[in-house]
């Protein structure tokens, strides 16, 4: 039996009654630094877990990740029998929330990796790679004055969109009179 305190004993319990074996909202009163305690002893005992939030079902955050999500706490299986509850239908939750969250994560992987990143006809962006395709290439000003554009917008799709996102390799040259010169590099 795992020794526990008489807060981590009320937020397993009450974890216990929520949906899904939600840890969360921790009793009135722990805030702050005693809350950030009793949650990490918690989690290093494997108590709890911190999984991603759903947003959707509003379920409350623990803390965010700086990715535009945050995570939660729930109860695991052993912190449920810490507390003397049947602990069945909590792992069963907790696998199928695990098993979603892999599927989100592999599933916004996969479509950048299986889509390979084209360039309409008749935009700037051809114009752009057209005028660095040319035996001559173009400076950032010529390139800027022929699409109307303010050399950092030239400057940035060349870095941007042409190397980052088409993979497209780019060579510059000093030239006297023209300054650098970008050209698409071609193979051989």
């Amino acid at each position: 039996m795992i020794p526990l305190s008489e807060i981590q004993s009320l937020i397993l319990s009450r974890a216990a009654a929520r949906p899904g074996n939600l840890a969360l909202p921790l009793p009135d009163g722990l805030r702050g630094g005693a809350a950030a305690k009793v949650v990490e002893a918690l989690l290093a005992k494997g108590l709890v877990e911190e999984v991603e939030a759903n947003i959707r079902r509003s379920e409350p955050l623990w803390r965010e990740t700086g990715d535009g999500h945050g995570t939660t706490l729930l109860a695991t299986e052993a912190g449920l029998a810490a507390v003397g509850i049947e602990p069945l239908v909590a792992g069963a939750i907790a696998g199928a929330r695990r098993g979603r969250m892999e599927r989100e994560a592999a599933a916004a992987v996969a479509p950048e990796a299986q889509r390979p990143a084209t360039t309409r006809a008749g935009t700037k962006q051809a114009a752009l790679i057209a005028l660095l395709q040319r035996p001559e290439g173009a400076s950032v000003a010529e390139a800027a004055a022929m699409l109307s554009w303010q050399p950092h917008t030239v400057r940035g799709a060349i870095s941007g969109a042409l190397k980052k996102r088409l993979g497209l390799t780019i060579a510059a040259e000093k030239i006297d009179g023209r300054g650098t010169v970008y050209r698409i590099a071609t193979e051989g």
